[in-house]
């Protein structure tokens, strides 16, 4: 059986649970003659919560920026959905790019236009709505992410930090996603509104079937929202797996990270 979503028509029966929707395959990545990557490889599998991490520098904003297609790479195979980027003709590349959304660094939203205004930019690019039924899917979309409805009408100078993340989540979700890419998107926020904000991140992988790519420094993030890590050094995934394999791994920085003293503090809160 097969359910229209607003990207089109996805099987959701008899779904095969490990189903891999991103696939990374041996990609090398330079910026003016520098290797930043080399022959990296990551798979994400279908309704998981991804934890990327590493040293900052290490790249991972640049694989990120690679896989959406911002950046070139020198080789290696992308495939989101089972079809290769690369390969990909306009109409599959417009449709997998209806399937992704994106919450960059710091929100990225347009400073001129109002929340519900930056919410509708996605619909406006893709899709061919009336005024009407865009105002409507926008304030859905505000609601969704736990803003108030007079959140809609401010404009992002007139809103907190928090409020900022999540009315760029709500822009990431306009197109209803099958996942969602997120730049530190706890970065810049107290502790009390980084932890909503990863259980949002949660609520809405459950409720909405959501994959979610997330690129963090996050020690709290890791411990209590992600499902798999894969961690970035020497410019490819040095170790990945879940929460216990990290703190078993050997590998000096992971070591460092994992096993380090705030770290051991977390594990113990998480495990409480």
């Amino acid at each position: 059986m097969a359910i229209a979503s607003g990207n089109g028509v996805k099987t959701t029966e008899n779904a095969d649970e490990s189903e891999i929707v991103l696939s990374v395959r041996d990609v090398t990545v330079a910026i003016e003659d520098k290797l930043i990557l080399d022959k990296l490889s990551l798979d994400i599998k279908r309704g998981e919560i991804l934890g990327f991490v590493g040293a900052s520098g290490a790249g991972k904003s640049v694989l990120l920026r690679t896989i959406l297609g911002l950046m070139p790479k020198q080789s290696g195979t992308i495939r989101l959905f089972d079809v290769d980027v690369d390969k990909a003709s306009e109409v599959e590349r417009l449709r997998i790019d209806m399937r992704l959304g994106v919450l960059f660094q710091h929100g990225a939203l347009f400073s001129a236009l109002t929340v519900q205004e930056n919410v509708q930019v996605p619909m406006r690019e893709y899709l061919d709505l009336p005024k009407a039924l865009m105002d409507e899917l926008a304030m859905l979309k505000v609601e969704l992410v736990g803003l108030p409805p007079d959140a809609a009408q401010k404009f992002p100078s007139e809103l907190s930090g928090g409020m900022i993340k999540r009315a760029a989540l709500a822009r990431a979700l306009a197109l209803d996603p099958d996942i969602v890419f997120l730049d530190e998107p706890t970065s810049g926020l107290d502790p009390i509104s980084a932890a909503e904000f990863d259980e949002l991140v949660v609520k809405l992988r459950d409720t909405m079937d959501l994959t979610v790519y997330m690129v963090t420094h996050d020690l709290d993030t890791l411990f209590t929202a992600c499902d798999h890590v894969a961690v970035l050094g020497k410019k490819r995934v040095l170790v990945e797996g879940t929460i216990d394999d990290m703190l078993k791994s050997e590998e000096p920085w992971v070591k460092s990270y994992f096993r380090g003293k705030r770290a051991r503090q977390l594990d113990l809160a998480a495990r409480a």
